[in-house]
């Protein structure tokens, strides 16, 4: 009874202390922005380009050969943003470290946590060969 508990607490400790040293060497090689820098970079341009097009669609008189085209750039402009929600999403979800798996809970994993992770993990593994 007592060296089952030993060996449980053993467990205990060897996997707080691999979980530890991970989270320690995942943090020190991060710094700065972190994961996930091409999903920054599109995020932010898709916000610069988005949000340069609705502020000339609204405020720029824009008429070519009695045409108007300042409600284009404010539709197109209004895409591009929304367009970046995907890689702010991609970006925050890429820097999300330290959270349980549902594996680790005892749960099944559905289809979008696999395809999050693959993705994830593809995503890492392209910054980590370069």
């Amino acid at each position: 009874m007592v060296n089952a508990e030993k060996r449980k607490n053993n467990q205990r400790e060897n996997h707080l202390t691999l979980r530890n040293t991970t989270n320690s060497c995942s943090m020190a090689s991060n710094d700065g922005l972190s994961h996930c820098k091409l999903a920054l970079a599109f995020a932010v341009i898709m916000d610069l380009l988005g949000g340069t097009a609705l502020l000339v669609g609204i405020f720029a008189r824009l008429q070519i050969k009695g045409q108007d085209y300042g409600d284009m750039l404010v539709y197109s402009g209004a895409l591009l943003v929304v367009v970046s929600l995907a890689g702010w999403v991609l970006w925050y979800s890429g820097n999300i470290d330290g959270l349980t798996t549902r594996k680790e809970l005892g749960h099944i994993g559905s289809a979008v946590d696999r395809l999050a992770h693959t993705l994830s993990r593809k995503m890492r593994s392209r910054r980590d060969r370069h």
